[in-house]
């Protein structure tokens, strides 16, 4: 007798995820220029421990090893991001082509495995000499100079791809690198709220200057979108009036970004409330920045929780999660699965997008290897668990969610945090580098087999 629930389409796309900076090591190999976050991390006390990207878990070396690891797991899909300083390493403009034969073999690599490479251009680790000659995405000319390296990349293995996501997370490296009190993400600044807002401007720009540099390079373009952390706005609980809320929060939180680059207009309210410090930008660029997309990718981890009221100028007011809330091991971790079910059917309604990915969702927990050896993340596989099976009740409502990727493949670089928080379903012995399966992964594994959550066969 066989028993299932929550089916998933036939097709789905169940994958993974890592990012360069945080797996790739090699930092000083073949050619690869220096990042924002290679000098970040020379910052005294700006990383946990005074950890740094340097070997990562050394996936330049180990690709071979680390696809071994996906087939085993099932996987169809694997999303990657690409170094941009391995590719246009100094200012003079001149492309690596030891970089672009790196990711030429990965893709490759994972073509003979069967696993689609869905490739991510920009995931944090702008060019050393992009800060220096420009102070970054201060100035336009990042923006451009980001297209250009899009098209020299998308030239190259674009069409090799399953699908090519611009930029991962513009909150992180604009909002959380660009401050005006405390740095946590480099390259690590106090900006006015003004030069802060225009940074913002020129990212979505870079964003929307790719895709058109990427369309013209190829061909055959593959599928285009991005990938975005939006705060995830989820009614405090289910009534009417809550769930309003929540959607018009979700439009005033993704004002700066999400918005103008589905619709091609910054959020009224984010204009206004930013007054003489908004952005400055013109017709022209904002055509740009909404140039249509074939999909959207959404990283979902943690919520939040809105409800209506009146009294507030907005119309809502977030409602802030007491210190004993449960969380996973990050102290912004809150545990709150309905973000797979919210915030995609709200991306759907609002923008009528032909397809959503979910490009990052778990979590980090205390990993502990017992005396055998075996990683027990009980934690984890709850976690996973709750929020597909949200993800699943979107999609049964009709949102169109094409795939998932996992976040992450194995324990990383945790930027800030260093090495001191694991996000993987493989445990990583960071002295030798061993990979070993969490019981996470065989939990995922399970997941992608029957193309369900829950059930058992017997």
């Amino acid at each position: 007798m066989a028993h299932e629930f929550c089916k998933f389409p036939p097709g789905f796309a169940w994958g993974t995820a890592t990012a360069a900076y945080q797996v790739e090591g090699a930092t000083a190999v073949d050619g690869r220029g220096p990042s924002v976050w290679d000098t970040f991390c020379r910052r005294p006390g700006a990383i946990a421990m005074d950890h740094t990207g340097d070997r990562g878990t050394d996936h330049y070396h180990r690709f071979k090893e680390d696809i071994g690891l996906m087939k085993s797991l099932g996987v169809k899909a694997y999303r990657f991001s690409v170094a941009w300083p391995r590719i246009v390493p100094n200012a003079r403009g001149e492309v690596n082509q030891k970089g672009l034969d790196f990711y030429s073999r990965l893709i490759d690599c994972l073509h003979d495995a069967d696993i689609a490479p869905w490739m991510t251009l920009f995931h944090w680790d702008l060019p050393q000499w992009c800060e220096d000659r420009y102070r970054g995405w201060e100035s336009a000319d990042c923006a451009r100079d980001f297209a250009d390296y899009a098209a020299v990349v998308a030239r190259a293995v674009g069409e090799k791809t399953a699908g090519i996501f611009t930029i991962n997370e513009f909150a992180c490296f604009i909002d959380m690198a660009y401050r005006t009190e405390t740095e946590l993400f480099a390259p690590g600044k106090f900006v006015s709220p003004k030069l802060r807002n225009q940074a913002r401007h020129h990212a979505v720009l870079g964003h929307g200057l790719a895709v058109r540099s990427i369309r013209a390079a190829c061909k055959n373009a593959p599928p285009i979108g991005l990938a975005e952390n939006s705060p995830a706005a989820v009614p405090v609980y289910e009534s009417a009036e809550h769930i309003a809320a929540a959607k018009q929060a979700y439009q005033d939180l993704t004002g700066m970004y999400l918005v103008p680059i589905m619709t091609g207009k910054y959020q009224d309210r984010y204009l206004h409330a930013a007054g003489d410090d908004a952005p400055r930008f013109t017709e022209e660029e904002m055509k740009v920045i909404a140039s249509p997309l074939d999909f959207v990718g959404l990283n979902l981890y943690t919520p939040v929780y809105v409800r209506a009221d009146p009294e507030a100028a907005k119309g809502w007011s977030q409602v802030i999660c007491g210190p004993d809330y449960p969380r996973m091991y990050m102290p912004w971790l809150n545990i709150g699965p309905a973000v797979m079910y919210w915030t995609p059917k709200f991306v759907s309604e609002l923008w009528n997008v032909p397809a959503i990915y979910i490009t990052e969702n778990g979590c980090a927990e205390n990993d502990r290897p017992t005396a055998e050896g075996k990683v027990n993340d009980v934690g984890r596989i709850m976690y996973l668990q709750q929020h597909l099976a949200q993800l699943h009740r979107a999609i049964g409502e009709g949102v169109p969610v094409k795939g998932y990727f996992l976040w992450s493949l194995m324990d990383n670089f945790e930027w800030a945090h260093g090495y001191t928080r694991r996000f993987g379903i493989h445990y990583v012995n960071y002295e030798t580098m061993q990979r070993t399966p969490k019981l996470s992964a065989e939990f995922y594994a399970g997941v992608i087999r029957r193309n369900a959550v829950g059930g058992a066969s017997s």
